[in-house]
């Protein structure tokens, strides 16, 4: 195969890669945020302590994380057709990427919520603070640097896992990789295409962590 047409089909995969995995990070973190907070506020120790529930959550979330997503992605073919329309493609790959990243998103919420000093979550509560205010005004922002770092790993996670999905029905630099490259013995297809995956990751967390320290005020 020659670069003249490599080229487009890198580009094409490239946008194809990116419509998968930033829908999917946004989402896995629209539901990992909230199971996060909850995970971290209903400790035994915390501000709204509530064990049974706490230990159920976390049940839930350990068990949806120890599925491999491309078994989870199989797994979830009637779902994804029932949701999506479709159980391949680039869009309908999003349900299952958002499915078996959320619970990921939770445990780093989690972690990076439990970095805060529970001195200044005291000293809200001393002042009269409300469960919600406490959250709001204290541990999502003083953990947010925190957080903008996980979700630089995070939304690679979701970048390796649209290559695995290539090999399931999805679109992308997967795709191109495995169907172009390894199966058509295409080689040079399939090393410019994780070339570019290996690009993208170092992009993303470049990013997160470049992000991070702008934000972190313990650095100024």
């Amino acid at each position: 195969m020659t670069w003249d047409k490599i080229w487009p089909l890198l580009w094409q995969g490239t946008q194809d890669t990116l419509l998968m995995t930033i829908p999917s990070t946004l989402l896995a973190y629209v539901l990992g945020i909230p199971l996060g907070v909850l995970l971290v506020i209903t400790r035994k120790d915390h501000i709204l302590p509530h064990p049974t529930f706490n230990m159920t959550l976390g049940f839930v979330v350990n068990l949806l994380r120890s599925i491999p997503f491309i078994i989870l992605l199989v797994m979830l073919f009637p779902v994804t057709r029932a949701v999506m329309g479709s159980a391949i493609g680039t869009v309908p790959i999003i349900f299952p990427l958002t499915v078996s990243a959320f619970p990921y998103v939770a445990r780093m919420v989690e972690g990076s919520l439990l970095e805060v000093d529970g001195g200044v979550i005291e000293a809200a509560q001393s002042m009269g603070s409300s469960t919600f205010q406490i959250i709001r005004k204290v541990l999502l922002p003083e953990a947010m640097p925190s957080l903008v770092n996980g979700f630089a790993i995070c939304i690679t996670t979701i970048l390796a896992y649209t290559a695995m999905a290539g090999a399931a029905g999805g679109d992308g630099l997967g795709k191109y990789a495995i169907a172009y490259g390894l199966n058509r013995r295409e080689y040079t297809m399939m090393y410019a295409a994780s070339i570019c995956l290996v690009i993208l990751v170092v992009l993303f967390q470049f990013l997160g962590t470049k992000v991070s320290k702008m934000i972190d005020h313990r650095r100024r």
